[in-house]
């Protein structure tokens, strides 16, 4: 079965970290320019960063830059986000998505409040 799951999603209070993770299983991911993106309650979904096949991040958006940290290791075919000085804001559903696979995961939940 093709899919990739999230993990690693909870709440946290502002200031916090998280670090979320993404394993993808039926289908090698490390050709494959991969994203998260999350999707907060009333709002669209939002692109929060961009890795491409060699490792380097190609975008973040611009409310998480210095904040985020987006990482990939092809040999565990696995894609992490390191969240810090979360904010409110921030409180989304997260998950990883690829445009030329067609794939997006079920997504983890990430809550940032006191």
């Amino acid at each position: 079965q093709v899919q990739l799951v999230e993990s690693g999603g909870g709440l946290v209070q502002p200031g916090g970290s998280l670090r979320l993770s993404c394993t993808a299983s039926g289908v090698t991911i490390s050709s494959y320019l991969m994203s998260w993106v999350r999707k907060a309650p009333g709002k669209g979904p939002e692109r929060v960063s961009r890795i491409n096949s060699n490792g380097d991040v190609v975008y973040y958006l611009d409310s998480v830059k210095g904040r985020f940290t987006m990482s990939r290791d092809n040999a565990k075919n696995t894609l992490y986000l390191q969240m810090d000085s979360l904010r409110p804001e921030d409180t989304a559903l997260y998950y990883c998505s690829s445009e030329a696979l067609g794939l997006s995961g079920q997504g983890t939940q990430v809550t940032v409040s006191s």
